[in-house]
């Protein structure tokens, strides 16, 4: 039986600080902040426990922050160039380096890491780390990097606004000025003559206060301003560099990349490079954040990546059916746009990058997210992913400082949160201090997943949507309910989802196509008997006759057929 990939995103700075404080826009030393260490076998354990396959360390690389580690040789920070205290994991200043934010001792930050990597290993979890390709800190300069390693930047001709090259893009005769929400206050200011190009494809010396103003883009030999051509051959050295870290991280023995914004960067060069880390690492994993549905088949060509973003199709389209703003039937809609893809498309509800499930933005409730999740994590084959505080109703309303009360968690200040925090209880993760409410969801969740790959069906089996059977079924409501068969040629299990405020109860007409489809004989009459929530009774199923299943709000049932 394959196995299904279920990952378990997590923040090391967040995942462990066990301080309360919380002052908005505090410092590291007031607010703390989680270590590599806090992420200790005990919790390696319980997230092996609950079904995971994957972690994904975020934030794990060195970025940019406000904190001052001039003492361990680091180069000094610049905070108009920073967003928030801690920074954002995305402002990388150092490819060769890890946060010493993250490390009890700061010079032994690499051992710090490399000993979480065996610990993940040992709980029989699998790492993933961010790749950043797309663009740096400003002040991006590596102090790790190996013996006969270039910077990026050093040695471009900066005179020219693109050359092939170059690692970045100038603004000639023009000095970079940020519309940053901060000044600094004392030392020296940042100054950037001739100014870069700024991450998000910003091509001025003037970025705004929406720009990704901390970041420079690489130049992959793109001349985004003659038409974007590609200028390719030779090799650009951007190219080579970026290869070097992806092979760097590979030999530390992470296992997989999840690679930020892969839709900017040139698919030559993920064509290029991904190749030659597979080939040195087979087994590595290379899954893209990617928004474009015109480019997924492009990039998953030739096992170019493995693994894409499912944002736009079917989180989308499973956030507006949980809120009511489109009908349940829209998910199969959704999935038939990847119909040929779906074992390769990432399902999940949250990440960082969006808004809490149990937020005050999205379902105020994190038990009011139960039908997404058994949707996402039993309509096909390919991986899931679950942010860390997700299955405890984490709802992200804290109004950190830079990042604002807006239904996220923050990235970018230290902070510490509040369900994780509770769940930690200083280390003592078998204690937790979760309320009831919270530890019914979080064994909702590992119910969930570890059905996922307990059951072959839901592992490795076939998908047969119910939703077209049903259209016309009086007893069926198709903008609240759905309903689909995953199954292989032993068993059949039927997956119902009630998006609705209330108990539903309803009829489910079955084609006998669905039963020919899996190969299996239909005997007339059997049991359908609870998988999710064993306390249910069982049902007696009928496949001739329309039989009545009540389900609980926001919530649903996996059945297997008994004969």
């Amino acid at each position: 039986m394959n196995q299904k990939l279920f990952i378990y995103q997590l923040l090391p700075r967040l995942f462990g600080n066990s301080i309360s404080t919380n002052k908005i826009n505090g410092s590291l030393e007031e607010n703390g902040t989680g270590k590599f260490n806090d992420i200790s076998d005990t919790v390696l354990q319980k997230i092996k426990a609950s079904g995971y396959t994957h972690v994904w360390y975020i934030g794990v690389l060195a970025h940019a922050s406000t904190s001052n580690y001039t003492a361990y040789g680091l180069p000094a920070e610049y905070p108009e160039i920073i967003k928030g205290k801690a920074g954002s994991p995305y402002a990388v200043r150092d490819y060769y380096d890890v946060d010493p934010d993250l490390a009890v001792d700061v010079p032994g930050r690499m051992v710090e890491f490399e000993a979480l990597i065996r610990r993940t290993h040992a709980a029989g979890l699998k790492v993933i780390i961010d790749n950043i390709p797309n663009h740096v800190a400003r002040n991006y300069h590596s102090v790790c990097k190996p013996e006969g390693v270039k910077d990026f930047g050093e040695g471009d001709n900066t005179s020219q606004a693109f050359s092939p090259r170059n690692n970045f893009y100038y603004i000639p005769g023009q000095a970079l000025e940020i519309e940053s929400p901060l000044k600094r206050t004392t030392g020296p200011a940042y100054n950037e003559i001739p100014a870069k190009a700024t991450g998000n494809d910003c091509f001025s010396h003037k970025p705004t206060r929406f720009d990704w103003y901390e970041t420079v883009k690489l130049n992959y030999g793109v001349d985004y301003l003659n038409g974007k051509q590609g200028h390719f051959n030779p090799i650009p050295d951007t190219w080579v560099k970026m290869r070097n870290i992806l092979l760097y991280w590979a030999e530390k023995d992470v296992d997989g990349f999840r690679c930020d914004m892969a839709e900017m960067v040139p698919l030559a060069f993920w064509r290029w490079a991904i190749p030659q880390v597979k080939d040195k690492f087979p087994g590595i994993i290379f899954l893209a954040e990617i928004y474009n549905p015109s480019a997924y088949r492009n990039f998953l060509a030739d096992n170019t990546f493995d693994y894409l973003y499912d944002k736009v199709g079917l989180y989308d389209t499973l956030r507006d059916v949980s809120c009511g703003y489109r009908p349940s039937s829209d998910i199969t809609f959704a999935l038939n746009d990847v119909g040929d893809i779906q074992h390769r498309m990432l399902n999940f509800m949250e990440n960082h990058d969006e808004q809490r499930v149990a937020s005050d933005f999205f379902m105020k409730e994190g038990t009011k997210g139960k039908a997404a999740m058994i949707v996402s994590c039993c309509v096909g084959t390919n991986p899931v992913m679950v942010y860390a505080g997700q299955e405890l109703g984490e709802k992200g309303m804290d109004e950190e400082g830079f990042s604002g009360r807006d239904g996220r968690t923050t990235i970018f200040d230290y902070w510490s949160v509040d369900t994780l925090r509770r769940w930690n209880n200083n280390g003592l993760w078998d204690k937790s201090q979760l309320t009831g409410e919270e530890k019914e969801l979080q064994e909702f969740y590992r119910r969930l997943i570890t059905l996922c790959n307990g059951e072959a069906a839901l592992a490795d089996g076939l998908f047969y949507d119910l939703m077209p059977a049903n259209y016309d079924n009086q007893e069926f409501d198709s903008t609240r309910l759905f309903a689909f068969f995953r199954g292989d040629k032993k068993d059949l299990l039927l997956v119902v989802a009630n998006f609705d405020n209330r108990v539903r109860e309803c009829t489910i007409q079955i084609p006998e196509h669905a039963f020919t489809f899996f190969e299996i004989a239909d005997t007339g009459k059997g049991m359908l008997k609870p998988l999710l929530h064993v306390e249910n009774k069982e049902l007696s199923f009928s496949s001739g006759f329309p039989f009545r299943i009540s389900l609980d709000p926001y919530s649903g049932e996996i059945y297997r057929i008994v004969y």
